[in-house]
């Protein structure tokens, strides 16, 4: 691959991941569910315990659409990417910041989740589609309990 064409499917790749971010804080699940294989290797345990397993798109949309509909707005952002070609496989590492708004009569309103996405994706037809995601959380700041605080 000349540095060219590297630059190009580097470029595909961060759009790829950069979409699945955009469409989850539209709540756009069909639109979500376009960034992956039919089955993910799908990990947040660092977030929510558990084992890690290989699950369906629409699996996971269904669990952040339960877990995002009570907040007001979703935000998430991405940076230090890091990409590895590798033909028709590749790796896309990257930090994420994610923020939840919920406003309610306590004023704690927001809730911060900070952490590193680890991304394995494949080339279908050609287009990048998430074939892993695995998120390794940092640290979550503010309202822990942000949907459960009385409004």
């Amino acid at each position: 691959m000349d540095d060219l064409e590297y630059l190009r499917e580097k470029s595909r790749l961060v759009d790829a991941v950069t979409e699945l971010f955009v469409a989850t804080d539209l709540e756009d699940w069909s639109r979500a569910q376009a960034c992956f294989t039919e089955s993910v290797y799908f990990d947040q345990t660092s977030l929510t315990g558990g084992e890690p397993s290989h699950i369906s798109p629409s699996d996971i949309t269904a669990s952040w659409d339960e877990g995002l509909k009570p907040l007001q707005a979703i935000h998430h952002q991405i940076g230090n990417i890091q990409v590895v070609i590798k033909g028709e496989k590749a790796t896309v590492n990257c930090y994420g910041t994610a923020y939840h708004y919920l406003p309610n009569k306590s004023g704690k309103n927001t809730r911060t989740f900070v952490g590193s996405y680890a991304f394995e994706l494949v080339k279908r037809s050609g287009t990048w589609k998430i074939n892993s995601f695995i998120y390794n959380v940092k640290f979550i700041d503010g309202n822990k309990d942000l949907e459960r605080t009385t409004t």
